[in-house]
């Protein structure tokens, strides 16, 4: 695509964005928010050129130089900092308390997440050439190949050797390493297993450094390694067709000359066993889990997936999402689900299989529904939870804590697994009330609800905050439960909560334009008619703090992290478009500009939206009508006409600009074209006038004609020329 097209329609791509979520079908991505996060949008069409693999968290840096993160966010680790001129980056850190680092193309430094020893602090300057990160101290390579350090220096990790004479550098757990311009390599900080210790020699070209082991990649290309060998993570095979090496905590990884990758050390999460192939490009280690960037611009990941660190964000074709106590479910648009976030109890791990049409995640385990209308269950079973019962006359499902619920086809409701209230007294959640005029149903902690078909609510179960006491009325639409909260989504639009209220969870916002709601037990969430969402209650790892933004379709709320379904604008579609003045008679002051597009032969005069105008960027004026027809050539041809005295505004200076007009189909798909123009005068006053120059050749008036070439061949051109209050509109031809 262009480059004019993403200078001249940045404002044509949020509105489109904001179209295409209300038509039917669009293809959509899921974003995530809180202690789990990441934005599938990110992942669409996107190529990558690095990568970084921190404790539970990951980042990627994108070929536009923006910087994207998923994994564990409780610090923010996960969420990288706005812009599009980053050249490298580090992720660190230490269990729940990780950190990133950006090297700017400026040579600045940024850092974002936990902070307690000044790590996320980077030093000022503009002379930095390479970033390293460990757990809470970092280095920096600067340009004149000297090295700082800052962030905890307990084990003086963070203080490295005086010169100017090195070329690389890696940060591990407590302990430094550089890569001298003489091939040789030195180390600094703890050093109880040997690995700020590293072998003579000076024919070393790269380095790694893990938690307690280091490795080190030869000229000719094998591999040496250093330090803390349990688990054989500093034993690297033998070879000398390594390109690469990376060190995790426990293990270890090489690319290989041919794109292939090995893996050793410590494998119990299958951290050290790379998946096949020769295509990878990069490689990183992170504590349990590794990543690997591919040829094609994509990335892989593989190792303990817990907060869905090894789990890059992925496309555009998910259709519903569920979240649960730390996992989350997305179910794909060929009927397959696909699950992140803690998975100790196998919870995020789905059964395969593309015939489902629904889900549910509860306290540590998940429920699907298939297109049959039977149900299967995994994760935690100790109450018999994720054993759903028999039958395929199920139309809906609900997880709890420790129990569930299914809806059938007949409007009743069965449940099964625990019927206590968590301190072995009977309250039955699990077991729902007679009838069969139920249309959906909602679980909670230890507390059920469901909506009957005449607008009312019941619940059954613990009650000792009034979760299930739903309020008297019949203009009920929706329902949500959990923990000891409950919420209802009225007819017209409003929504009113019950239950236990500490965090304010169950107090909504006033307004009558919701249109779903959802609640993760402490917080709560509800999505507006405009594509947008609002949060509420406990947020103190921003799970009540939605992205900004209206084009999301559904929402869905964890424990400490919350989802949304956000519906990716299609592709925009560039067509054959001609952008010219109206031909105009001699004494006429005109009053369109237009543009002509003509779009592919497998369009119809009913597929585009005459109704929405057309915008020319730049100056975002917008067309007074427009007119679809069929051509000569029998495609769809669409006149778009622009308004004189507002296109006169389009571009000043007389240099020539390329011009982008983008309209829309019905789908909320965007068609654009491109041409050249320019503002050659702004003195005219009389077409007429002009007319009789240009037939003849002269120029009697020259501030009238200052940068036009009258001296033509033939008049036919003159269509080319039009006067626009004052303007004259130039169409260059190529």
């Amino acid at each position: 695509m262009k480059r004019r097209f993403f200078r001249y329609v940045l404002a044509l791509v949020c509105l489109a964005a904001l179209l295409s979520w209300l038509s039917p079908g669009r293809a959509a991505t899921v974003c995530s928010w809180g202690n789990q996060r990441f934005d599938g949008r990110d992942f669409i069409g996107a190529r990558f050129q690095a990568i970084a693999a921190g404790y539970y968290n990951s980042l990627a840096l994108k070929s536009d130089g923006s910087i994207v993160g998923w994994g564990y966010n409780g610090r923010g680790e996960a969420t990288a900092p706005d812009g599009n001129d980053y050249m490298g980056i580090a992720a660190g850190g230490q269990l729940e308390r990780g950190h990133g680092l950006a090297l700017k193309s400026d040579g600045s430094i940024v850092g974002w997440g936990y902070n307690k020893y000044g790590q996320a602090t980077p030093p000022d300057g503009n002379d930095y050439a390479a970033i390293a990160a460990g757990e809470w101290h970092n280095l920096a390579l600067k340009s004149d190949g000297s090295i700082v350090g800052w962030g905890r220096d307990n084990h003086g990790q963070a203080t490295p050797p005086d010169g100017n004479d090195y070329e690389a550098i890696a940060a591990g757990g407590y302990h430094g390493l550089a890569l001298k311009s003489d091939g040789s390599i030195i180390g600094w900080g703890a050093d109880y297993d040997g690995q700020a210790t590293p072998p003579d020699g000076n024919d070393y070209v790269a380095i790694a450094a893990g938690h307690k082991h280091s490795l080190a990649l030869k000229s000719d290309g094998s591999i040496v390694g250093w330090g803390d060998d349990r688990d054989g993570k500093a034993t690297p095979p033998d070879g000398n067709d390594y390109v690469a090496v990376a060190a995790g905590s426990g293990h270890s990884l090489a690319l290989k000359s041919d794109g292939s990758i090995v893996g050793w050390g410590w494998d119990y999460w299958g951290q050290a066993t790379p998946p096949d192939g020769n295509d990878y490009l990069a490689i990183a280690a992170g504590h349990l889990h590794s990543l690997a960037l591919k040829s094609d611009g994509s990335i892989v990941g593989w190792g303990r997936d817990e907060y869905g660190q090894a789990t890059p964000p992925f496309g555009d074709d998910y259709v519903t999402i569920a979240a649960g106590s730390a996992q989350s479910l997305a179910l794909e648009s060929d009927g397959s689900v696909v699950g992140w976030g803690t998975a100790a109890h196998g919870q995020a791990t789905p059964p395969a299989g593309n015939d489902y049409v629904a889900m549910a995640a509860g306290f540590y385990y998940s429920l699907a529904l298939k297109s049959d209308g039977s149900i299967l269950g995994w994760g935690k079973d100790d109450y018999g939870q994720a054993t759903p019962s028999a039958g395929n006359d199920y139309a809906a499902i609900a997880a709890g804590r420790y129990h569930s619920l299914a809806l059938k086809s007949d409007g009743s409701i069965v449940g099964w697994g625990s019927n206590d209230d968590g301190w072995g007294n009977w309250v039955g959640q699990a077991t729902p009330p007679g009838g069969n005029d139920y249309v959906a149903i909602a679980a909670g902690g230890y507390h059920s609800l469901a909506l009957k078909s005449d607008g009312s609510i019941v619940g059954w179960g613990r009650d000792d905050f009034g979760q299930a006491t739903p309020p008297d009325g019949n203009n009920y639409a929706a329902i949500a439960a959990a923990g000891s909260l409950s919420l209802a989504l009225r007819s017209d639009g409003s929504i009113v909560g019950w239950g236990w209220d500490y965090w304010g969870h169950a107090t909504p916002p006033a307004g009558n334009d919701y249109v779903a709601i959802a609640s993760g037990g402490s917080h709560s969430l509800a999505l507006k008619s405009d594509g947008s969402i609002v949060g509420w209650g406990r947020d103190d790892f921003g799970q009540a703090t939605p992205p900004a933004g209206n084009d999301y379709v559904a929402i869905a709320a964890g424990e400490y992290h919350s989802l949304a379904l956000r519906r990716v604008a299609p592709p925009m579609i560039e067509v054959a478009m001609k952008f010219t003045p109206q031909a105009l008679n001699p004494g006429s002051q005109g009053k369109w500009m237009k543009a002509h597009f003509v779009l592919p032969e497998e369009f119809a005069v009913e597929d585009v939206d005459a109704n929405t105008p057309a915008v020319v960027q730049p100056g975002g004026i917008e067309s007074d009508y427009m007119n679809v027809f069929i051509n000569d050539d029998g495609l769809v041809e669409i006149e778009a006409a622009f308004d004189r005295a507002e296109s006169c505004g389009i571009v000043t200076g007389g240099e020539p600009v390329e011009v982008t007009v983008a309209g829309w189909l019905k789908t909320g798909q965007q068609f654009y074209g491109t041409d050249t123009i320019k503002i050659t005068t702004n003195h005219l006053k009389y077409l007429g006038t002009l007319a009789s120059h240009w037939l003849a050749g002269d120029c009697g008036q020259p501030d009238w004609c200052s940068g036009l070439d009258l001296d033509q061949d033939s008049a036919v051109d003159f269509v080319d020329y039009a006067l626009f209050d004052g303007c004259c509109i130039e169409v260059i031809k190529e």
